[in-house]
């Protein structure tokens, strides 16, 4: 990549402060790249700010935060039209960053910028639900979508991931499985569901590895399913990752429909979405991202 062709860092306001981050830009600065940078303040100015990327021609957007950051990021890049898309790079500022540590992203500040502005663009897909939201990593429902989103802020900043699980066993009262219908052009499920994972990605919820075997760029989206058979059991085995679980049911597909008599929330990527019906679709190569080059999920 050309030094003088743009950058434009989208950043954060919860991490946009880290001393590290600081330093890596001025480095890579008095290298002679060419940054800006931009801090989030509220929900929408990635969008904003991503349609000021396009306009200043930046070749690469980069995503700074957690996936709630990356999933705003890209699902405005999916807008954009393909000629003008900046290629997204991925700087990991959030608590869990569930899709940059299962990508390979650095977690040393220097190396996942420079990874970002001048790592080789990779196509990867994106998934899409109902045809208006999207997520690059994971699409999680059921008792593993109220603990991510219960768990509280102090805990995550003190614990980071393990904290989703340590407040997991501290809910246990308070689990209760979805009755579902999940089907795909060849697959069919129909009963309650402690967890589900649609995976892009890996992992959600601070390293959980619901979908373990998932590329992020072979047109398919993995399913996992966590029955409630055994609830106990089972919710130990589907968050310490231990895949030998008879009540664990997996398949794959580049679409499903999952139906409920009641509302359920799923949380894409970090953004909540209920409703009774979810139609989820993949979108092969939809966006470019700078990516390692031994990227443990391409395929």
């Amino acid at each position: 990549m050309d030094k003088k062709s743009l950058t434009l860092l989208i950043l954060n306001g919860k991490g946009a402060g880290s001393d590290d981050l600081r330093q890596a830009i001025t480095t890579l600065r008095d290298e002679g790249f060419n940054i800006a940078v931009r801090v989030t303040w509220e929900k929408g100015d990635a969008e904003r700010l991503l349609n000021e990327a396009v306009t200043l021609q930046a070749a690469t957007v980069v995503a700074g935060g957690g996936d709630g950051t990356i999933n705003e990021i890209a699902t405005a890049l999916a807008a954009i039209d393909a000629a003008a898309r900046p290629v997204l790079g991925i700087l990991p500022l959030g608590t869990a960053n569930d899709f940059a540590t299962s990508v390979g992203i650095p977690q040393e500040m220097e190396s996942a910028l420079r990874l970002a502005i001048v790592g080789k663009a990779t196509e990867i897909d994106l998934a899409c639900v109902n045809q208006t939201r999207y997520f690059i990593n994971m699409a999680t429902g059921g008792f593993g979508t109220r603990i991510t989103t219960e768990t509280p802020e102090k805990l995550k900043s003190a614990l980071g991931g393990v904290s989703y699980f340590i407040h997991g066993l501290m809910r246990m009262d308070a689990l209760k499985p979805d009755n579902c219908d999940i089907s795909t052009a060849d697959f069919h499920w129909q009963g309650d569901a402690l967890v589900i994972g649609i995976g892009n990605g890996r992992q959600a919820g601070g390293g959980q590895r619901l979908c373990p075997t998932a590329l992020i760029n072979d047109g398919q989206l993995d399913i996992t399913i966590v029955t409630a058979q055994e609830l106990l059991p089972t919710l130990i085995h589907s968050l310490t990752g231990d895949d030998e679980n008879p009540g664990i049911v997996r398949t794959k597909s580049p679409a499903l429909t999952i139906r409920s008599p009641h509302e359920m929330t799923f949380n894409l990527d970090g953004e909540p979405l209920s409703g009774r019906e979810f139609i989820i679709e993949i979108l092969p190569g939809a966006l470019s991202c700078r990516l390692p080059p031994q990227c443990p999920l391409l395929a």
